[in-house]
Formats: structure tokens, sequence, C-alpha cells
């Protein structure tokens, strides 16, 4: 039999967050967006840790 220790388990959630600005040259916003999303897409962006902003913490679920 093992004794309770008064401890409890947590989930806690880590966010990362990575953020680059990437010209490009298009006929309006909506267009600019698309290529990027697209070029995103194909991989052809790539974020990595030189792109690093920031992070987060949190308590995600308390188990019983």
């Amino acid at each position: 039999m093992t004794k309770p220790t008064g401890k409890r388990k947590f989930q806690v959630e880590v966010r990362e967050y990575l953020q680059r600005i990437v010209e490009v040259e298009a006929a309006s916003e909506d267009e600019a967006e698309l290529k990027v999303l697209h070029a995103y897409k194909a991989e052809e962006i790539v974020l990595d840790d030189s792109d690093f902003i920031g992070y987060e913490v949190e308590i995600y679920k308390d188990e019983p």
C-alpha cells in the first residue's frame, strides 16, 4: 500500500510564439496574404528558433 503524499497531478500547457515578417509583391493585401499562406503550406517559409518572440505557461487541466 502506498502512502498518500498530498501531491496532485496537473497538466500545464506551454505555448511558444514564432513570428517573421515576410515581404511579398502583390496587387492587394488579400493576394499578399494568400501568396504567403501558400508559401508557408508548401514549406517555402519555415519558422525556426530565430523567429521566437515569447511563450506562455498556464494550468491546462486539474486531474482529480
